[in-house]
């Protein structure tokens, strides 16, 4: 007995030794950039797989310049610069002579190839032809004017006499009224819980199709929309993949319904732009949920934790490439109307909304 108290004695006190070494190699680290640096090449392996996905979707997003898919973020991108351009006051003319080049290329190989959503390809096109009204006259631009018109009159593209509304920026006053007062919408966002306990019926795919086609209807930077829902509406394999992430313990038997949403790291070329996943997919899965609830259903979203152990059987369990990585999970059905709903008291507005004081000062400015 005796043995065993010093022995549980030594290895607190050497854990209290390395936690406060850790502590005080923490603080040093965090004293600049290149301490901290140092640190994660060093002890700390916590963001090698970011490290790692980051530059594989820089890979990736120049592989993917050469050929078109389903979609293509370049032409994505570039038509949704082209309508900023066009919505400008004073519109400046000529513009975009850095990317219409580019733009026009990806445009003329979706036509060419046919792989691209049709939806995609009247929307590039429809702005296209807005820009070159525009500015076709320029010389510094006339020669991608020519090209654009020459290969739609040779593979015969008519791609604006396919729909009657014309794919173009338009003026906010043409949106419809608002119809929802904000007392119902607050009551909605009341009514969105995390549900954790669901009766054993199928969610039927036709609902979730809707609440997906509401979700892309959240903004997204350059409208990019760099992610897509995972589904699994077979209860054993929701079941299965939910376990995968922390915090299920002891609910995720009772999933019948589960989406992963996966960020696609393949839509940037800059680290800088690396968090735009988790933003745009957020934003999108926001709207999901909200849409949800309209359609009868319930849902839960799940925290995915960054764990390269939980990473990679996640990345095996999905086929996916090392520069998708999970951003979420949601756990869907019918609730059941006897199952608990934490209170989850939420900060009032007087924590969440600060007055901005903007130190000029600091920003080298005077």
């Amino acid at each position: 007995m005796m043995r065993r108290q010093l022995r549980q004695v030594l290895v607190n006190t050497l854990g209290r030794s390395l936690q406060w070494v850790s502590n005080r190699v923490v603080r040093v680290a965090a004293l600049n950039g290149t301490f901290a640096s140092l640190y994660y090449l060093l002890v700390s392996r916590s963001f090698r797989r970011e490290q790692q996905a980051t530059l594989a979707g820089k890979v990736a997003y120049h592989r993917s310049r050469g050929r078109l898919g389903a979609s293509s973020t370049v032409l994505r991108r570039n038509i949704h610069r082209l309508e900023k351009g066009l919505i400008m006051r004073p519109r400046r003319i000529p513009f975009a002579l850095d990317y219409i080049g580019e733009t026009v290329d990806h445009f003329i190989t979706a036509c060419q190839e046919g792989a691209i959503n049709a939806q995609e390809l009247d929307w590039a096109d429809h702005v296209l032809t807005e820009y070159f009204a525009c500015t076709g006259h320029e010389p510094a631009v006339i020669r991608w004017r020519r090209l654009y018109y020459s290969v739609k009159r040779e593979k015969k593209v008519d791609l604006e006499g396919r729909i009657s509304t014309r794919l173009i920026p338009y003026s906010q006053g043409t949106l419809p009224q608002c119809p929802v007062p904000y007392e119902d919408f607050l009551t909605l966002l009341r009514k969105r819980r995390s549900v954790r306990w669901f009766e054993p019926r199928a969610v039927p795919h036709d609902l979730v199709e809707k609440a997906v086609q509401a979700a892309s209807l959240a903004p997204s930077a350059c409208n990019r929309q760099p992610f897509w829902f995972e589904l699994f509406s077979v209860p054993h394999e929701a079941q299965h993949v939910a376990q995968l992430a922390m915090g299920t313990q002891g609910f995720s038997q009772n999933i019948p319904c589960l989406l992963v949403m996966v960020g696609d790291l393949q839509a940037f070329p800059h680290e800088r732009d690396r968090h735009l996943i988790y933003v745009d997919a957020s934003l999108a899965a926001m709207s999901f949920m909200l849409a949800i609830e309209t359609l009868g259903l319930s849902s839960c979203p799940i925290n995915w934790p960054d764990i390269p152990s939980r990473e990679s059987t996640m990345q095996k369990a999905l086929g996916l490439k090392v520069h998708q990585r999970p951003i979420m999970l949601i756990a869907l059905g019918y609730a059941d109307p006897d199952g608990g709903i934490p209170y989850s008291q939420k900060k009032p507005v007087e924590l969440l909304l600060r007055d901005g004081s903007l130190n000029l000062g600091a920003a080298g400015q005077s």
